[in-house]
């Protein structure tokens, strides 16, 4: 499942360079993260970065983009062919 960022971000972007697929950028309001590169980090780490450093816990998993730990991999070896 890809992650989105809330409404309560506070658009910090400390979240921006931990992203190891560069699926986070600075939007108007707030961060956003591309679903179409986002694997929570899947392949790279253990768990989301983002999620680790963000210190207003609004990194959320996105339910308009659910995906199984084998899609998230499968999306990193695609995104490591690119």
């Amino acid at each position: 499942m890809a992650l989105l960022i809330t409404h309560e971000c506070i658009c910090c972007d400390i979240c921006v360079p931990e992203c190891p697929n560069e699926a986070i950028t600075l939007g108007k309001k707030v961060c956003e993260i591309d679903p179409d590169k986002c694997t929570e980090c899947v392949g790279h780490y253990p768990e989301p970065q983002c999620k680790q450093v963000c210190p207003m816990d609004c990194i959320v998993n996105d339910p308009a983009h659910r995906e199984t730990p084998e899609q998230l991999m499968d999306k990193f070896n695609r995104l490591q062919k690119k």
